[in-house]
């Protein structure tokens, strides 16, 4: 079994597929590592300590000649698979509903995609969930990086020329990356408060020590769907919670903004009209700007200004902790693979719920139901 990995090539992509460690481990069961060269560099990975650990490193995309299965954090193009064998498989992210090209191009090229976003939310899939490991450390840059942009402390001082105020954040959508970023904040000495548009993230706010914001009074509407993320609401639940949320919004300093559907645009839930509110000086970080954004304006990769307040959103956030997040996806990449190995076959043999979850593409077919029609 032959597991290559090579150097990231999407724009501004700093983390790699596979650490020492994992090399390690996939070496424990019976595989071969190869890795292309630099393909570790900026996520602070040398290639001498690939080779120390047991992998080989080839010069260019040669690292996939031979590959029985091909690890990344981005896809990679089809063309870059060129030598692996026929039906190798792809694990990677491949933002499936919004690169439809490119999953046909692997159903083409005879590839076998697995899609690691599709892992499903279950208990013994946790470990192998790359988007929650990612959030968790986006939550996290969200809110050091709105403090470093703020132009004034995170916590309360009390001194003896006065007291400073604790600044005041709002963290909206509570997943793993909110969650996060409301325990960051706290430790940072924020007042803190959040909201969702799931009734159940009440008890989660308040057990970091936060305060929620909810629209109360507005029967039988959840927010909760398949497999544990946000739903799209009614309109009278987006018109209370506007509501409740401009004039929320104009008393804080940050605001976080996290809230993502999969397969639909990001949802917008700040409006031009509720910065304006916001006191100048004021910082929104919109972790959803790659995926169209939760603020009006935001721009991947740039600090907008509106009204005095500043607007930041970076199109890959986990990847401003480049050495953290590629340990962390790696891992998930292992439990993977590693959680269906066969020992008398030497490779992963998928079963029906995970493995037809992540499973894009099969036998020169695009095969997930998610991605029927």
């Amino acid at each position: 079994m032959r597991i290559a990995v090579l150097k990231e090539r999407a724009p501004g992509e700093s983390r790699v597929a596979i650490t020492p460690e994992t090399v390690k481990t996939f070496a424990a069961l019976g595989a071969t590592i190869a890795i292309e060269e630099g393909a570790g560099v900026t996520a602070s990975i040398s290639d001498e300590a690939y080779r120390e650990a047991g992998a080989e490193v080839v010069s260019g995309p040669k690292a996939v000649e031979g590959a029985d299965i091909v690890l990344g954090v981005q896809a990679p193009d089809v063309m870059a698979l060129a030598g692996a064998k026929p039906g190798a498989w792809v694990a990677a992210t491949f933002d499936p509903f919004r690169n439809g090209e490119l999953v046909e191009a692997y159903a083409k090229g005879g590839f076998e995609a697995l899609s690691m976003e599709f892992m499903p939310r279950i208990t013994r899939a946790q470990s192998m969930d790359v988007l929650s490991s990612q959030s968790n450390l986006a939550g996290y840059k969200a809110v050091l990086t709105a403090a470093n942009e703020y132009g004034r402390a995170f916590p309360m001082m009390m001194t003896a020329a006065g007291t400073v105020q604790a600044a005041k954040v709002f963290v909206m959508g509570v997943g793993v990356a909110g969650l996060q970023a409301i325990a960051t904040a706290k430790r940072l000495g924020a007042q803190v408060s959040a909201t969702d548009v799931r009734s159940a993230t009440k008890e989660q706010i308040q057990s970091l020590g936060a305060k929620p914001v909810f629209v109360e009074e507005v029967a039988g509407i959840e927010g909760e769907g398949s497999g544990g993320y946000a739903t799209e609401m009614s309109e009278e639940y987006q018109k209370a919670q506007a509501e409740l949320v401009s004039s929320h919004i104009a008393k804080q300093d940050i605001v976080i903004t996290t809230a993502l559907i999969p397969g639909r645009p990001a949802p917008k839930l700040i409006s031009d009209a509720q910065i304006a509110t916001m006191k100048p000086g004021s910082v929104i970080f919109d972790l959803a700007v790659a995926q169209g954004g939760n603020v009006e304006g935001s721009q991947p990769d740039q600090t907008v200004e509106k009204h005095g307040v500043k607007i930041v959103g970076y199109s890959n956030t986990a990847g401003h902790l480049a050495a953290d997040a590629s340990a962390l996806f790696a891992r998930n990449l292992f439990n993977f693979l590693s959680a269906f190995w066969d020992k008398e076959a030497g490779k992963p043999v998928l079963d029906e719920e995970i493995g037809d979850a992540v499973r894009l593409t099969q036998g020169g077919k695009v095969v997930n139901e998610r991605l029927a029609g």
